[in-house]
């Protein structure tokens, strides 16, 4: 079975974190800089939630908040959904379609080893099916030289 660890092994380990007291602002220039959808929020060291381009447009523009004066504790994702590396890609998508979630933080006793988005999901499943078929095919070719 396809695990979290296979995906971090092709995209990298990079995790961005921000500070909850830093300003909604901050973080938006954070994920265009980064070009990322998602920052994981940190206090004092620890990791307390998520910040995402779906927090800001819930959250500060469509409740006519502004951005520079709004810290990112007051409209992050508070329920930090995570994985391990250990995780099985399907269980992955399932957490993710289920709560709808864009981006999955990875753990590995209880430190930040890497984040997976929805994307990163998908693609590794298409990557891996595409192999299956190409090897199905090769076997299939191989079964017809043999009569």
């Amino acid at each position: 079975m396809l695990k979290v660890k296979d995906i971090l092994a092709k995209k990298g380990n990079t995790v961005y974190t921000i500070d909850a007291e830093e300003t909604v602002y901050d973080a938006l220039e954070d994920l265009i800089e980064k070009n990322i959808g998602a920052l994981v929020v940190t206090d004092h060291g620890r990791h307390i939630g998520i910040f995402t381009e779906r927090d800001y447009a819930r959250k500060v523009i469509l409740k006519g908040r502004a951005s520079k004066e709004t810290r990112v504790r007051e409209i992050m994702s508070d329920h930090l959904f995570t994985t391990t590396p250990n995780d099985e890609v399907e269980e992955c998508m399932e957490v993710m379609t289920c709560n709808r979630l864009r981006h999955l933080p990875v753990e590995d006793n209880f430190e930040l080893v890497g984040m997976i988005s929805i994307g990163d999901v998908v693609k590794h499943l298409i990557e891996v099916h595409e192999m299956i078929i190409d090897d199905l095919g090769h076997q299939i070719r191989d079964c017809k030289t043999d009569f």
